[in-house]
């Protein structure tokens, strides 16, 4: 007797802009529900003028209601025009498009890190992407699109250099090798709370230097292993592999035919490269005398209403900060059209505004994305449900009796975990601090050292959740390369790709933290983990 064939039904793929749309109808259901059951939370937080402790009541604002259909509907453009990723990420695209027009990438990625050990590559790449949080978020915008252009012209997949270069901004954000923006962000809170203790706490800028540059370095060669041992050989290779290398063995059969042909275009290409680093190191001299206070028309960059130089560079008013996505772009846009002017692969501005135009073609599913997951993330803002999960977490760790490795270890976790509800650092540790700070200086910890757990436990989850903003150019970038259209990257796909990365890097913290601990190696100039 025969059997009857068995049915498969077959997978339906939801598109990530229909998810989010979902996910943004959800919260606001949700927060109908929950504040019907009166959900709050209240938290304290510190005056900054009478350092003092002032208690703050939140509860879930309701937006399944008449208001709240009026917030989404009339905040609509709002929310999309002020959303931080959209200017950031057109801004450095326009930079990229061309200077990939004029042939410079190309050039630049087929001479010289073609060339480069796949392990070398991908650890300079976790490291710069490391090193980006020293100015905010930027690193998402600028680096996620090159290092995928640079892969795909490489012949290497361009999924794997999209998570590589998010994985390297998000699970590692917050430490660098030099002092930037988190530490200004993060100080005031910690030398405010730490004051609630001991009136004469001072709180450094460098106070978690020395942490903060081995943990950069170790969290680099963590990741490197995980992305070449781990994740490469489950993405695989690239599915136009084939015609790339049918392409090369075209252009190497006509070699011998056209030599002379090959030499010129080289010479040209030698010209267009000596151009563009001209124009470069003009850039950097002017980019530098720009930083540079009390010299004849220079600290442009800087907010010379600041006291400290660091507040100068990396304060709310920074202009250093806020134009750096700028300025990266122009330097791509100048050194592009010198490499195209000097080996003659532009002819004229028309040329390279159409060459521009060309590659934007394909960014018009991204703004749509951008557009639906703004307002999903100033629905679920609004609704204060990240705030009152936050506050909850540090309720819990003030009514524990804590000290040592479980102390450190539990405030490590439940700031991780807040992280998956409250993505900014600052509001988190807004939150945290007037619990944490004197909780560690109580049981003989610098407050120093509790703005490192902050840190780490803000890396660790930081880039696993679809609320943090920038998870928008990750899963964005994705379907841009995506060569299978019918199956998008959804969210799960999305994070089931760096949940290798997550995990490890996640207990690779834990390591360093303890292991610091236990050792009382110094976190910074003078510092150490206790008093």
């Amino acid at each position: 007797m025969l059997e009857k064939p068995k049915l498969k039904l077959k997978k339906f793929y939801f598109h990530p802009i229909t998810v989010f749309i979902f996910l943004t109808f959800f919260v606001m259901a949700l927060s109908g529900i929950l504040s019907l059951f009166q959900v709050q939370a209240t938290y304290n937080t510190i005056n900054s003028n009478t350092h003092e402790l002032e208690p703050v009541l939140l509860s879930v604002e309701n937006l399944f209601s008449f208001d709240g259909l009026k917030f989404l509907i009339s905040n609509a453009a709002v929310n999309f025009l002020s959303f931080a990723p959209l200017g950031t990420l057109l801004i450095s695209l326009i930079g990229l498009t061309i200077a990939e027009g004029t042939g410079f990438i190309e050039m630049l990625t087929k001479r010289h890190i073609s060339k480069a050990n796949k392990y070398v590559l991908t650890f300079i790449i976790i490291l710069i992407s490391t090193i980006s949080s020293l100015i905010n978020e930027v690193g998402y915008a600028i680096l996620i699109p090159l290092v995928a252009l640079i892969y795909f012209i490489n012949n290497r997949n361009p999924i794997l250099g999209i998570v590589t270069a998010f994985c390297g901004v998000s699970f590692g954000y917050g430490v660098s090798i030099f002092v930037g923006s988190t530490e200004v962000n993060l100080m005031g809170y910690t030398k405010i709370a730490a004051r609630l203790v001991d009136d004469t706490a001072h709180i450094a800028l460098t106070s978690n230097l020395i942490f903060i540059i081995v943990a950069t370095i170790i969290l680099s060669i963590v990741g490197t292993i995980i992305i070449e041992k781990i994740v490469a050989p489950k993405i695989g290779k690239y599915k136009k592999e084939e015609e790339f290398a049918k392409t090369e063995q075209y252009r190497v059969i006509n070699i011998e035919e056209e030599e002379q042909k090959q030499i010129e275009k080289d010479k040209y290409e030698n010209r267009g490269l000596r151009f563009a680093l001209i124009v470069g190191i003009i850039m950097l001299l002017l980019f530098i005398y720009a930083l540079i206070p009390n010299l004849p028309y220079s600290g442009m960059l800087l907010d010379k209403d600041a006291t400290t130089y660091l507040d100068q560079l990396f304060g709310k008013n920074s202009y250093f900060q806020d134009g750096f996505t700028y300025m990266v772009s122009l330097v791509f846009i100048l050194m592009g059209i010198a490499y195209g002017l000097g080996s003659k692969s532009i002819k004229s501005d028309k040329e390279i505004i159409e060459n521009a135009s060309k590659r934007f073609t394909g960014i018009g599913s991204m703004i749509i994305l951008i557009f639906v997951v703004s307002q999903f993330i100033a629905v679920f803002r609004k609704t204060n449900i990240g705030y009152i999960v936050t506050a909850w977490f540090a309720t819990i760790l003030e009514n524990m009796q804590l000290s040592g490795i479980p102390l450190v270890l539990i405030t490590l976790l439940l700031i991780a975990i807040s992280g998956f509800f409250l993505t900014s650092p600052s509001s988190k540790w807004m939150i945290f601090s007037p619990v944490v700070v004197p909780m560690f200086m109580q049981s003989n910890l610098s407050p120093q050292f509790a703005q490192i757990i902050m840190r780490a436990g803000d890396s660790m989850t930081k880039g696993f959740t679809p609320l943090l903003a920038s998870f928008v150019i990750y899963i964005g970038y994705l379907n841009i390369y995506n060569l299978n259209k019918k199956k998008p990257y959804t969210i799960r796909k999305s994070l089931k790709l760096i949940t290798p990365y997550f995990l490890i890097i996640a207990a690779t913290w834990i390591l360093i933290v303890i292991g610091w601990y236990i050792l009382g190696l110094p976190i910074g100039p003078g510092v150490g983990p206790t008093i």
